[in-house]
């Protein structure tokens, strides 16, 4: 006598709630990967503090930005691993990142963040090296004048 196959129901796996909102910015080549936290706390770039990441006070300016323009500057903390790039590029990943977190968030962040620019990723890089060219990328050779 052959059984019968007994349908049963898929078990859905409860997803735990990890306590932060996850986002990624990027500029020029740099990458960074911020965990925004719901609590009041430091926000630590590299195993760092920001400021000592970041020591200068025209950065001080620039990581807080996304904190002053949604008026959140002591709500929130952010753990961030920031790759590639200099100190330029990787403070506007920082910046970006900050930005699209909050954005996620809180959907309400979203209007003002978006006014101000903070959303968009700039996407100017170094232009590549053409052959046949001199060393720089669009450097020409110098020619003979006789």
């Amino acid at each position: 006598m052959p059984e019968k196959k007994v349908k049963t129901k898929p078990v859905q796996k409860k997803k735990k709630d990890p306590g932060y909102v996850h986002a990624v910015g990027r500029r020029k080549t740099a990458n960074a990967r911020i965990r925004l936290y719901a609590k009041k706390g430091p926000i630590i770039v590299n195993d760092k503090p920001i400021e000592a990441y970041f020591p200068l006070e025209s950065h001080k300016a620039l990581y807080l930005e996304p904190f002053r323009v949604t008026e959140t500057l002591d709500r929130y903390s952010a753990s961030i691993r920031v790759l590639g790039s200099g100190q330029s590029g990787q403070l506007g990943a920082v910046v970006h990142g900050l930005a699209r977190a909050l954005a996620k968030a809180d959907p309400k962040y979203r209007t003002p963040l978006k006014k101000r620019g903070l959303l968009t990723r700039d996407q100017r890089m170094k232009e590549r090296r053409k052959p046949g060219l001199a060393q720089a990328a669009r450097a020409r050779k110098q020619s003979p004048k006789r």
